[in-house]
Parts: C-alpha cells; sequence; structure tokens
C-alpha cells in the first residue's frame, strides 16, 4: 500500500469517527501526494457542501469528475455544488454529463426535471418529469417521500397537458367546429389522444380476425342506407317488444348462460339472469319461428335488411332488456366480420353505452352501428327497463368475395371437427359458451 493509500485510510477512519477536522486534513493529505485522486477530491467537496462553501466544493468536484470522468456520483454532486452556487448552466451540463453515462438514471433525471421547472421550461420539463414516472413504475420498494415526490411530478405533468390543450383548443376550436361530422370526430379523437384525453382502443378478437378493416368505434351512417328504413317502423317495433314484457317477458332468456363450475368472473352477477335479458328471432343463424309469430312487424324489417349469414353463426337478432339498474360490464366480441345494429326502442333517463373512448345516449327510433370486438359496456341507472332491438350485419369493409369466403371457411371449420372458433371464444371468457 502507497503512502496516499495510507493517508486515504486513515482519513475515511477519521471521517466515519466523527472526527471531521482530522479527515479534512487527511484527505487534504492525500491531495497533495496525488493532485488526481477522485475519492479524496470528492470527500472534500462534500464537506465544502456541507458547510455551504459552494465556491470551493465545485471547485474539488470539477477535478474529482476530471479525473474519474464515468463516475456517475462524481457528476452529481458537482451538479448540486452548482445548484448551491446557482450556476444553472454548470449544473445542466454536469446532469447532462451524468445522463451521458447511463440515461436512465433516476436522481438525474429527477434532478434534471428540478432544474427545468426551476427555470421555467415546462416542456423540457414535462417530458424529464414524464420519464421519471414511467421509470419509477419499475421500483416496487418506493419511500413515502420518493411518493410525494412522484405525486407532484404527475400533478405538474397534468398541469402541463391541460395548459397545452388549453391553447390548441382555443386555436382549433372554429376549424373543428366548421369541419364535417365524420372529419370532426375522426380529429376529435385523434386530438384527444394526443393530448392524453383518451385511449385509442383497437379490436380484440375471440374468434375471427379479419385484418386491414378499419377499427372504427361507431360506424358512418353513409355506409348503411336502409337504416332510415328500419327506423321508420321504430313504433311497430317497439309496440311488438312491449306486449312481449306485458305478457310476462314471454320468451326472454337471460343473455348470459355459463355452464355449471364456471368460475366467477365479470359475468357472474348477470349469469342466468334476465336482468339482461333475449328474446331472440333470429340466433346463430337460426330463424326463431315463436319469434317471428308474435313479432311479424320486426320480422318484416329484420327480412328487409342485409343481415350477416354465417352458417351457424349470423344472423342473430333479439329484443335486448336492460332492467333497472343494471350494468353490462366492458367486453368485446367475436369477430369483427360483423358489425352490430342498435335500434333503441324504450330508453328511461339514466342510461348509456360505451364504445371504445365514446359514450352514446341511445335516443328512441335513432339507430346506430358499431364494432362489437371493440371494448364496449351498457347501463341502465334509471328506475324503468332498457328494450333495444340488437341485430348483426356483415362489417360493411367487407366486398362479396370476401363476404363468400368467410362463410366458406366457417363451413370448412365446422365439417373439420376442430372448431377453432369455440377455443378462441372459450379462451376470452364468452359468457355464452
Amino acid at each position: 500500500m502507497d503512502q496516499s493509500s495510507w493517508l486515504l485510510h486513515d482519513a475515511i477512519n477519521a471521517q466515519a469517527a466523527g472526527r471531521t477536522l482530522e479527515a479534512m486534513n487527511g484527505f487534504q493529505a492525500v491531495i497533495l501526494a496525488k493532485p488526481d485522486h477522485a475519492m479524496a477530491l470528492n470527500a472534500l467537496g462534500i464537506m465544502a457542501i456541507d458547510r455551504r462553501d459552494y465556491t470551493v466544493a465545485v471547485g474539488l468536484l470539477a477535478r474529482a469528475a476530471a479525473a474519474d470522468p464515468e463516475a456517475i456520483p462524481l457528476w452529481m454532486n458537482l451538479a448540486k455544488a452548482q445548484r448551491g452556487l446557482g450556476d444553472d448552466e454548470g449544473e445542466r451540463a454536469s446532469l447532462s454529463r451524468a445522463l451521458a453515462i447511463d440515461q436512465t438514471d433516476f436522481m438525474a433525471l429527477v434532478r434534471l426535471a428540478e432544474l427545468h421547472q426551476r427555470l421555467g421550461e415546462a416542456a423540457q420539463a414535462a417530458a424529464r418529469w414524464t420519464g421519471v414516472l414511467a421509470l419509477a413504475t419499475q421500483m416496487p420498494d418506493r419511500s413515502t417521500a420518493l411518493d410525494a415526490m412522484l405525486a407532484a411530478a404527475r400533478a405538474y405533468v397534468d398541469r402541463h397537458h391541460r395548459a397545452f390543450a388549453e391553447i390548441i383548443d382555443s386555436q382549433l376550436g372554429a376549424a373543428q367546429a366548421a369541419a364535417s361530422g365524420r372529419a370532426k370526430r375522426r380529429f376529435t379523437a385523434c386530438l384527444d389522444h394526443a393530448l392524453g384525453r383518451r385511449p385509442l382502443y383497437t379490436n380484440q378478437c375471440a374468434g375471427l380476425h379479419y385484418p386491414f378493416l378499419p377499427a372504427d368505434e361507431f360506424f358512418d351512417r353513409e355506409l348503411f342506407p336502409w337504416l332510415a328504413q328500419v327506423e321508420a317502423e321504430t313504433d311497430a317495433i317497439r309496440g311488438e317488444a312491449l306486449r312481449l314484457l306485458a305478457a310476462g317477458g314471454a320468451g326472454f332468456v337471460p343473455y348470459v348462460d355459463q355452464a355449471p363450475g364456471t368460475p366467477a368472473n365479470k359475468w357472474t352477477p348477470l349469469d342466468r339472469s334476465t336482468d339482461w335479458g333475449a328474446r331472440y328471432l333470429w340466433q346463430y343463424g337460426q330463424r326463431i319461428d315463436d319469434g317471428f309469430e308474435a313479432c311479424p312487424a320486426t320480422a318484416a324489417a329484420l327480412d328487409a335488411v342485409p343481415m350477416a349469414t354465417m352458417p351457424a353463426r349470423a344472423p342473430t337478432a333479439f329484443f335486448s332488456l336492460l332492467r333497472p339498474r343494471t350494468r353490462i360490464p366492458p367486453h368485446s366480441g367475436v369477430s369483427n366480420t360483423r358489425a352490430i345494429v342498435h335500434l333503441p326502442l324504450v330508453i328511461p333517463p339514466g342510461c348509456g353505452f360505451r364504445v371504445g373512448g365514446e359514450t352514446r345516449q341511445w335516443q328512441e327510433g335513432v339507430a346506430f352501428v358499431f364494432d362489437d370486438t371493440i371494448e364496449h359496456e351498457a347501463w341502465n341507472d334509471s328506475d324503468a327497463p332498457r328494450i333495444v332491438l340488437i341485430f348483426d350485419v356483415w362489417n360493411p369493409h367487407l366486398d362479396a368475395d370476401e363476404r363468400a369466403l368467410i362463410c366458406d371457411f366457417y363451413a370448412a371449420a365446422d365439417t373439420s371437427g376442430f372448431r377453432p372458433e369455440a377455443i378462441d371464444a372459450a379462451a376470452a371468457g364468452d359468457p355464452r359458451l
């Protein structure tokens, strides 16, 4: 062991024992013997910080970092001294050097975020705090103090996003209002996602997922020119549904019917319950004759619709009854080859329907069409039943050749005996299995 090592050993022991002056003299002796000794320079620099002598601290710690430029703690200590001295640009440079060694160094990111915030560099501060928050998710054992700092960071980022959103909204509001219905809806969804106000949802198919189709939550009405014809029959269709209900709900069955022994899941509260009931006219491609006989106006309206026709799968058409204070949990459907039509018949106040990031209120007699493989949910918070006619049609973005090929696939799958769709649906927890 050379002389500087002995001197360092003694200085460290003195410091550990609380003999500060002796330790300081010892570290200074090390530097006299070896002027570029990074550990001794760092120790003296920290002592200078402790007594708030930031000018001396910066000089010592700059020498330490120059002696061992790959040591992140030396750059962090230098940044601390520069912060005490009020040297913002020096602190920025030191923190940048630390991050140049490791871009994921947590405290370097924190200190740089604090610096940006202190200097009023809002965009840079929000970006750095966002990085800090992302990195913190990988830290399971966090202290109370750290959680408090992260909460403050999250609040800062949220304020920044709100301020930015206000500027964008004020500058684009007039242009958005003047845009066509389709452009306005799509751009608003784009903007809200960019501003963190809504997520974007994609297809989550339990069965056949047809690629390259637009993942739109609600389809444009123009794609279904026959909708107005169905809407014109609303009064007659509603009358038939109400007569069924007045007759004690004749023919209504639970929509959710899970196999005995199914573990508890999100569908359990509705399992075998007519709180969400269905009166079928078509089910899995089979016409329900007594439903057609009981509801001739509804049957005629459906016969005039180009419904989906898939072997043993479609069409399906039914009156959907949602009893008071009942909620259908978020879920997604089987295949995006279909589109689902809702014709609202009886809609008390307090009902709602969400598909992806868009929530709509049903309006009696006003139909809409949506993609049920995008997460959706429904609720009836009123004291009266809600009734909607639901049926499926082909996804309007499929052409005739594609529809024929899909039917051929299902026919071949069924004759194969493998039932791939049933396996996929079981894995996805389809409540109707």
